[in-house]
């Protein structure tokens, strides 16, 4: 039956930047799927590992500063498999922004960013690929991209720039780890009602500006979300690779 290919009983997933907002909401769903969770972030994660053990799936909290993903990459897969016996899928989702006109953009800002939100899922990839050969059963890596990995947008440039890689180095992932009978992906969320964009649903008139943009005509929810994490984490996406998906309510079509 078709939905049976969405299930993922058995499984075991990384999900970065869980502690909260979306991406609580990527680990969240994996494990209504049927997923044992590995949670990864600098902040508290009790919340989530709750949410998650209260739907009868393993959680883990592993607390690490992606800044450093070159160094700690390695040590978070090994954890993973050896606390939950496996890995199968690997969600990309923590990020960071940092606000400056270009001619101002700080070399600060952009190595921060560009480190956590493209050179992090580069080392995790390599690492979870390793171990998903050497299982020698698959698996499946997603990527978070963005709106901005298909435009260009205003005083983000760091943001752009990585968000802009992601959607190649997707690409360029699928190419080489298909053979493997990994998929790669990514997910480009749009404005999503989340404490990260809380300033600007409060300003009466941006807020405005971008609702009326939205052909849905509403911000989205990291619920809206689940659905494509779990559809490109479970078998139902076995001959899909190399895609970065946007689920943004129509804000590209418009």
């Amino acid at each position: 039956m078709i939905l049976d290919q969405f299930k993922l009983d058995g499984k075991t997933a990384i999900v970065t930047g869980a502690g909260r907002g979306i991406g609580q909401a990527y680990a969240i769903g994996l494990a209504e799927a049927g997923a044992d969770i590995a949670v990864v972030d600098v902040i508290d994660m009790a919340e989530t590992v709750a949410k998650i053990e209260a739907l009868g799936r393993k959680a883990i909290a592993i607390k690490a500063d992606l800044s450093k993903g070159e160094e700690l990459s390695g040590a978070i897969v090994e954890e993973t498999v050896a606390k939950l016996g496996r890995l199968d899928i690997l969600v990309n989702n923590a990020g960071i922004i940092r606000r400056e006109p270009f001619t101002e953009h700080s070399a600060k800002n952009w190595n921060d960013v560009i480190s956590i939100n493209l050179s992090t899922p580069f080392f995790l990839s390599q690492a979870a690929a390793r171990q998903m050969v050497k299982q020698g059963q698959g698996g499946k890596i997603i990527n978070i991209a963005s709106m901005l990995s298909f435009q260009g947008g205003i005083l983000v440039p760091g943001y752009a720039a990585a968000k802009g890689g992601i959607k190649s180095l997707t690409m360029l992932m699928a190419n080489e780890l298909s053979k493997d009978g990994i998929c790669v992906n990514a997910i480009a969320p749009g404005y999503i009602a989340t404490d990260n964009t809380a300033p600007i649903r409060a300003n009466p008139e941006r807020n405005k500006a971008i609702v009326d943009r939205i052909p849905a005509g509403r911000w989205g929810t990291p619920d809206d979300l689940k659905g494509v994490c779990v559809f490109l984490a479970s078998p139902a996406s076995d001959y899909v690779t190399g895609f970065t998906y946007a689920c943004d309510g129509g804000w590209l079509a418009r």
